[in-house]
């Protein structure tokens, strides 16, 4: 019979960052393993979690799974007609069998029969069986345990049970255990968490009622609703939450920020979520919003409140765990608490600002960066170098990149970066606005860590830009230059973020400086004692990888992007339109001929180079047939037209100008022997086709692009 199935285990309080995940995840590993077993009659799940238990709803469930014919192949019939039944014996005795070998060949018993197979030149003895489909008992306990054992727990806890004995390990220990097929106990022992499966599910702590016998597996959400006190679901919750939350904002014309990562953490602490408004000192707003936001958000979990125009107002919101008739005492306590915090904000802020950042800059040699690297000192001299040099390929101000790189790790030893890290960048352009240093310093001190993730903004000034990529560069010269390199899914150092930075800034900011020159003068800045090991090529190929990930998702096909990066362009922030010219190309309906027969062109140069028979350019004066006639001729025109349109940056113009060379390609190949028995004549004709290649493969190589 097919019936809803509720499972639920309850536990202490979950940890909030991975809830979501948690029940996610505890879901999909129960339905797939009941899924595995036959019993998951429909993929149809409603999934629950809170703070104090992971659950899932399955609309249709079978009692057991489905019998199962199988085969069992046991040995080749040779063996048998040579020995006799001793062996085959044997091995149905492992299988529960034995008296199977007295009915061989023909005999049957029930489900079980023999069966001959012939597999090449030999035959094979099958023993086909009917394997019984689990009970549901069996199935959820065996699901339950691997969608456990699956789960992506941060940090595993060890707990004794209540037998003073035992021990279980889980994310946090485990109390209850609800399984109801229908209105029926599923009856089975968690035996790792040491919970045996009932029908009790439990309310909220201070609201609703302690315990709450379920009478079906269809009524969980409503009475955990209704007299537990309990949105069970995590999506509902956040729902009720974030609707709350613009409620309460839009009647003081207030909006909530950037609060969606808050949300989610928020939903995951609360059961029966409701919103109040607080308040603090105004005073407080002399300090940096950055300051305050950070501080509310992740130590307290608040909300704040911004006017129109993006600016912090003195108002946050609270999402409380108690639904009060006078929430007085709420809003007082959460005031108290949080000014505290603000006044240690205002505190560093204050304290900071004593002291200019130059003055904080010989500070850092005392911070080490890598052992094999150096100080923070020491790096900032080398960025400080190579923000200059590419400040002046920029032709931006030289003098202002290299001030900005000097001061922008300064801020790592202030109290205020020492007491919230991700200000970083943030505090030192305040502090160089304070001290008075030009806008475009201040802000390369902030901008130079963009983009810090992927969808990130980036710097806008050319001083920015500047610094920004001797930031990244620097590190991976570095990095390399040492031999750590990223492995698999392990990046400990972010080179691939930086990869992607360095490959935004050039191709989105439309920046002319070519690749390999950067990579040359970041490797130049480290001292000869530090003994960087030549990675030139290998950082080169690492960025070049990144590329093929970026121009992916900007919806180039990998045989379109393999066109351009093979060939390795080092002006990156052309690379687009050499892509916008391939996908262009490969529309056209000569595409497909000549990218075919820029394939076979490449494979008969190679052969050439091999036998050492490249020539150099083609002469008129050596052409014999028409056909290679006809070729040189339209390969001259074509050229011709499409030099100016390359010469301008027309790349697409360029590439469509060689589509009227199909036919003169395809006679060529029809009617011309390239390996001609003259050596002459056959130099001449390679050197003809290397002419076809040159020309047609500036942009990208069109062979790339043949199936």
């Amino acid at each position: 019979m097919s019936r809803p199935l509720l499972v639920e285990l309850y536990t202490e309080e979950l940890p909030p960052k991975a809830l979501k995940k948690l029940g996610e995840a505890f879901a999909a590993g129960i339905a797939a393993g009941l899924k595995q077993r036959g019993l998951l009659d429909k993929d149809d799940c409603t999934v629950y979690a809170t703070p104090r238990r992971l659950a899932v709803l399955f609309a249709a469930v079978l009692d057991r799974g489905a019998d199962q014919p199988i085969e069992q192949k046991l040995m080749p019939l040779d063996v048998v007609k040579k020995n006799g039944t001793a062996s085959l014996e044997k091995k149905l005795a492992s299988l529960g069998r034995a008296h199977m070998a007295a009915l061989f060949p023909d005999g049957r018993d029930g489900s079980d029969a023999f069966v001959i197979k012939k597999e090449g030149k030999s035959e094979f003895i099958y023993l086909q069986m009917l394997s019984l489909g689990q009970p549901l008992a069996r199935a959820l306990d065996e699901s339950l345990q691997e969608a456990v054992e699956k789960l992506p727990i941060p940090k595993v806890m060890t707990y004794q049970l209540s037998d003073g004995i035992t021990t279980a390990k889980f994310v946090r220990p485990a109390h209850g255990l609800v399984a109801l097929h229908g209105s029926d106990i599923v009856d089975f022992t968690a035996w790792d968490l040491g919970l045996k499966a009932g029908r009790i599910t439990h309310g909220h702590r201070f609201l609703g009622e302690a315990n709450i016998e379920l009478a079906n597996a269809a009524e969980y959400e409503s009475r955990l609703l209704e007299t537990g006190k309990v949105v069970a679901s995590f999506d509902r919750r956040r729902t009720l939450i974030e609707s709350q939350l613009k409620s309460k904002a839009a009647e003081f014309g207030a909006s909530l920020g950037d609060y969606a990562g808050l949300l989610d953490e928020v939903t995951a602490l609360v059961e029966w979520p409701v919103v109040y408004v607080t308040e603090f000192d105004p005073a407080f707003l002399e300090v940096p919003q950055e300051c305050l936001i950070l501080t509310m958000r992740t130590n307290q979990k608040y909300f704040p409140l911004f006017d129109g125009a993006g600016k912090l107002t003195h108002r946050f919101l609270i999402v409380s765990n108690m639904q009060v008739d006078d929430p007085v005492h709420i809003i007082s306590g959460n005031q108290r608490v949080v000014r505290p915090r603000l006044e240690d904000a205002r505190f560093f802020y204050n304290q900071d600002r004593r002291e200019r950042l130059e003055a904080r800059v010989p500070r850092l040699e005392k911070v080490v960066y890598h052992n094999k690297l150096g100080t923070q000192l020491q790096r900032v001299q080398r960025v400080q170098l190579l923000a200059g040099k590419i400040a002046r390929l920029l032709q931006a101000d030289a003098a202002q990149a290299e001030r900005a790189a000097w001061l922008a790790k300064a801020d790592l030893v202030t109290g205020m970066v020492g007491e919230f890290p991700e200000l970083q960048g943030v505090m030192g352009r305040y502090y160089a606005q304070h001290d008075g240093e030009p806008v475009p310093v201040a802000d390369a001190i902030a901008e130079h860590y963009q983009p810090r993730f992927a969808g990130d903004r980036l710097p806008e000034h050319p001083v920015s830009c500047a610094v920004a990529l001797a930031d990244k560069l620097e590190t991976l010269a570095g990095l390399f230059g040492i031999g750590q390199l990223p492995t698999g899914d392990r990046d400990p150092f972010a080179l691939r973020r930086h990869a992607l930075g360095v490959i935004r800034l050039l191709v989105e900011r439309d920046l002319p400086l070519k690749l390999d020159a950067l990579v040359t003068d970041a490797f130049s800045v480290f001292a000869k004692e530090l003994k960087l090991a030549d990675a030139h090529t290998d950082l080169e190929t690492f960025v070049f990888e990144r590329m093929r990930g970026y121009f992916a998702e900007q919806g180039y096909s990998t045989q379109q992007i393999d066109a351009v990066l093979s060939l390795r362009p080092v002006v990156v922030h052309k690379i687009p339109l050499q892509l916008a010219a391939v996908r262009a190309f490969a529309a056209l309906p000569e595409a497909d001929s000549l990218a075919a027969a820029n394939k076979r062109v490449a494979n008969i140069l190679k052969q050439a180079e091999a036998k050492s028979e490249a020539g150099q350019d083609a002469e008129a004066k050596l052409l014999q047939e028409p056909a290679e006639r006809a070729l040189f001729e339209a390969l001259k025109n074509a050229s011709a037209a499409a030099t100016p349109l390359f010469e301008r940056g027309d790349y697409t113009g360029y590439l469509k100008t060689f589509a009227v060379l199909k036919t003169p390609v395809d006679a060529f190949f029809d009617g011309v022997m390239v390996m001609a028995e003259d050596a002459a004549l056959r130099r001449n004709r390679i050197a003809l086709l290397a002419d076809l290649q040159r020309e047609m493969n500036r942009i990208a190589d069109i062979a790339k692009l043949a199936a």
